[in-house]
């Protein structure tokens, strides 16, 4: 796994946290629509374990210490923490 393929992914799985939070969630709460959840949940979760496994991929490859492998996986469950990952762990 390249590592700019990984730093794309985690980009659109980052991106796809921030408009399931911010967009779909007060969509389907404050506007009672609970479509755009459904959808980009469903998008999210695919990234989600695509960035998890690309993480633990590129860990193995690159002999990352398992703190930063342990590292990727926490900032990929928080708002905006993939984008915090790549510009702390990852060289450009």
């Amino acid at each position: 796994m390249k590592e700019k393929l990984f730093i794309y992914l985690g980009r659109l799985e980052g991106l796809s946290l921030i408009l399931l939070m911010f967009v779909a969630m007060p969509m389907k709460y404050l506007m009672d629509n609970p479509e755009p959840v459904k959808h980009l949940g469903r998008a999210h979760g695919g990234l989600f374990i695509a960035y998890v496994l690309a993480a633990a991929a590129l860990a193995e490859t690159q002999n990352w210490e398992s703190k930063k492998l342990r590292m990727s996986w926490l900032f990929s469950c928080l708002p905006f923490g993939t984008f915090i990952f790549e510009k702390k762990y990852m060289k450009n």
